[in-house]
């Protein structure tokens, strides 16, 4: 019997690969698209029983192949890219690959857990699992709100545990390759490693410089809810996962450049005295966001909690500095 992960070379995909190696499961599928090569780099030090392309594993899945043999499907493949506007590559790759998928596990029974995201609630300041506050701003968004609720409408059919969760900012190890699409804290240890600074935007929708909060979650905690899923099959339903806290993007700038200066020996410096040293710079925010940004999130984690999900989740201050320590070491 075999786990399968698609978007397995991703950057949560992986990270739920190497989740379920350290559980001793090495029979595992990796099923991706590797159009992009150097994603394989994120499953180096994980270990497989195979890898299927995403469209032969489709075949595979409809044709019969693997019949009793999947214990649980974790899809964490996905076009998440917010700026793509081609919406017929979208609803393909996002909403009709997960139909399929989802029309599968109901068929065999099994759990299928998989990645929405907290882009299904666009603009609005209330993030709470309810169709009443879910009004997407971009195709993507649209893409996963739509497949939420097909899974709605399939909840409690037959004998799958059927499982959503609504990422908010997930930041961490093994998201090298998705360029403008990686982590703000990825970004920002590049900027400071390559410049000696870190560049925010300027203020927007009557928030100060920097002060625009995002709900930044460390992707160790995301791996630790869907095993903890995993691990309760009789939990089932679509839920936020974030921390429940919302912090400025000033909070994930100091918290960088702060990780960096210990490592060299350097005092921690307040955020006046990073920006009066020239080590923040504010820029003037993109005319082509205008309307299509989220300037405030916060996950309602009341729905999670209730299902007995009650462990802690590190705060940018700690997840931060957790991460920039393993892109030191890295090289990155």
């Amino acid at each position: 019997m075999y786990y399968v992960v698609t978007g397995a070379a991703g950057f949560i995909g992986s990270n739920i690969v190497a989740g379920l190696n350290a559980r001793g499961i090495k029979d595992v599928i990796a099923v991706d698209n590797l159009t992009r090569g150097h994603k394989f780099r994120n499953l180096v030090d994980c270990e497989i029983t195979d890898y299927i392309d995403k469209n032969d594993f489709l075949d595979l899945v409809t044709s019969g192949e693997f019949d009793g043999a999947v214990d649980a499907v974790f899809h964490e493949g996905a076009c998440s890219d917010t700026m793509e506007h081609n919406g017929q590559y979208m609803m393909a790759n996002n909403y009709r690959y997960s139909t399929a998928l989802l029309e599968f596990c109901l068929e065999q029974e099994i759990p299928l857990l998989y990645a929405s995201s907290a882009a299904v609630y666009g603009g609005g300041p209330v993030f709470s699992e309810s169709r009443q506050f879910e009004a997407p701003l971009n195709v993507y968004g649209y893409s996963k709100f739509l497949f939420d609720q097909v899974v709605r409408r399939r909840l409690g059919e037959g004998g799958s545990q059927l499982v959503g969760f609504r990422y908010f900012n997930v930041y961490g190890p093994r998201e090298q390759h998705k360029g403008r699409m990686a982590s703000v804290a990825f970004h920002h240890f590049n900027q400071f490693a390559a410049t000696g600074r870190v560049k925010l935007f300027e203020g927007c929708d009557g928030y100060a410089n920097g002060a625009q909060s995002r709900d930044f979650v460390f992707v160790d905690d995301v791996v630790k809810v869907n095993l903890w899923f995993l691990d309760h099959p009789e939990c089932s339903g679509i839920f936020n996962l974030g921390t429940g806290r919302a912090q400025p993007f000033n909070d994930v700038a100091q918290a960088t450049v702060n990780a960096c200066r210990a490592a060299l020996g350097e005092p921690a410096l307040s955020l006046a005295d990073m920006v009066s040293r020239g080590l923040v710079e504010y820029v003037p925010f993109p005319d082509d966001l205008l309307g299509k940004y989220q300037s405030f999130t916060q996950a309602d984690l009341s729905n999670l909690r209730s299902a007995g999900y009650d462990a802690p989740f590190a705060d940018v201050g700690e997840g931060v500095a957790r991460y920039c320590a393993t892109l030191m070491k890295s090289g990155i």
